[in-house]
């Protein structure tokens, strides 16, 4: 590649989902004197709401909280992908940062040169095939953590004798013909309770198959206090900042009362599941999980919508092991047969680290897995990059400004002391310190985790060498961090 074209940035952010269009608003923001640059795969921004086109395809978090803290989400809490794209879309507009996006920008490899202080990324123009590269002080990962171009998809034996498609939600095709047809889909989770209401009028009948249970949360899909501030005329930016501070009050609450006291958090679930149901649908059995609430997340079902469609009969639950494909549907582990003309396998996301790119540090290979992660978004031995991690059981939305604002100090803090080159290193204390994974598995467990918890960097057992995962102990303690306690090393 020594023809082709490079282009240096102070700065080059990878993706443009809701990380990226972040973290290039604090850019801007908060330190405007930093050239930069945002490559996107994709042919446009979103990612995950440009990658998902599945019928009903919405949050799982509120957009109060899920939305930026700079500004103010105006409709309903739990928002449809097509209003997200809208509201990033004005982000976009509103802070002028198109001209900072490069779209159809593929990656393909990182390398990071201590002599040079520099990262230099290979890059391909896909709708030309041209080859690029650019150099940057500074790396910033803002690509998430699943793979886009493939979900996650067991394999059952006799798959291939099925008659009708087999479609994951995260490759929908555009021509699916459901209306009429009885549809089976694998799994029990957000996109499971996102697709089965969106579907459930058009099939003849739908059914959840699930080998386990997740909790569910359902309520109106209207926040009251939004309401009664707007009708007294409180300004939108006010509304917005109470409103975030409200829920994430209340959110906390529910969590710690889930750790303290998970059998009455799983009655009060069941309590709101058994209003649609009635008392004689066996709750215990389809909405029970194994595990205590917020274990894994707790998905929110606005409107109780997934339950409206398991009253009405058009769509039910089953709570089986497959056994394997056939024919005309799946034969499960109790002998029942599910007849199906089209089967959905809503079984999760394949994890993507570092956005499958090819790292190199100083002439050596990554080994992601070998690194310490200081404070869930840098890691010991690799210089000048951050990750964006957000949360798991709050909006992931409030962790990356809070890392917006972490990049963006760390970046003012160089420049204060001179230094182009900035690295997590263990210290001498830090020696003896025990490694633990990335997330505690009996804390945090979901399939897409544990699946890749292999391929993720460790944590320790102190500060600043840890993952938290706390939106109420991170909101304090990242912007109150130590840039000069010698975990971070300057040069």
């Amino acid at each position: 590649m020594t023809d082709a074209v490079t282009e240096h940035v102070d700065v080059l952010i990878v993706g443009a989902g809701i990380s990226g269009i972040g973290g290039a608003y604090h850019l801007r923001d908060q330190c405007p004197d930093k050239t930069f640059v945002v490559l996107e795969n994709q042919d446009g921004f979103g990612g995950t709401w440009r990658t998902h086109t599945y019928p009903g395809v919405r949050s799982d978090s509120d957009l109060h909280t899920f939305g930026y803290r700079f500004k103010p989400w105006r409709n309903a809490p739990i928002g449809s992908a097509e209003e997200i794209m809208t509201y990033l879309g004005e982000v976009i507009d509103e802070n002028d940062l198109a001209r900072h996006i490069r779209y159809q920008h593929a990656i393909s490899a990182a390398t990071w040169s201590s002599e040079d202080k520099l990262w230099t990324l290979e890059v391909t123009q896909t709708s030309t095939g041209e080859q690029l590269r650019f150099t940057a002080n500074f790396l910033w990962m803002c690509q998430g953590y699943y793979r886009h171009s493939e979900g996650y998809a067991p394999t059952w034996e006799g798959m291939e004798n099925f008659r009708g498609p087999i479609v994951h939600p995260q490759t929908w095709p555009d021509d699916l013909d459901y209306a009429g047809k009885n549809v089976v889909v694998i799994g029990s989770g957000a996109t499971a309770a996102t697709l089965i209401p969106a579907m459930v009028d058009d099939c003849n009948h739908i059914t959840m198959l699930q080998r386990s249970p997740t909790y569910f949360a359902t309520g109106r899909n209207i926040n009251e206090l939004v309401e009664s501030l707007r009708e007294i005329d409180i300004d939108e930016a006010w509304i917005h900042e109470i409103a975030r501070r409200r829920i994430l009050h209340d959110q906390h609450a529910f969590m710690e009362l889930a750790a303290t006291e998970p059998d009455m958090v799983k009655e009060e679930l069941f309590a709101a599941i058994r209003e649609y149901l009635g008392d004689d649908y066996d709750i215990e059995k389809h909405f029970g999980p194994s595990y205590r609430p917020w274990q894994q997340r707790v998905a929110f079902v606005p409107d109780g919508d997934l339950f409206q469609g398991i009253a009405s009969g058009q769509a039910s639950v089953v709570t089986d092991h497959i056994v394997r494909f056939n024919e005309t549907g799946i034969e499960l582990a109790s002998g029942e047969q599910l007849d199906a003309d089209i089967i959905v396998t809503a079984t999760g996301f394949n994890l993507n680290v570092l956005g499958d790119i090819a790292f190199t540090i100083d002439g050596e290979p990554l080994a992601f897995h070998d690194s310490v992660t200081y404070r869930g978004t840098m890691f010991s031995g690799i210089p000048n990059m951050a990750w964006v991690f957000g949360y798991f059981r709050a909006s992931w939305t409030l962790r990356a400004d809070m890392i917006g604002d972490f990049v963006c100090r760390l970046l003012r803090h160089m420049d204060d002391k001179g230094a182009a080159m900035v690295t997590p290193m263990l210290r001498e204390a830090d020696s003896d310190m025990a490694l633990l994974p990335w997330v505690d598995p009996e804390n945090f467990n979901p399939g897409y985790l544990s699946r890749g918890l292999h391929l993720l960097p460790k944590q320790g057992d102190r500060e600043p060498w840890q993952h938290k995962q706390m939106y109420w102990v991170e909101k304090d303690e990242l912007p109150a961090a130590d840039l000069d306690d010698g975990t971070l090393v300057y040069d």
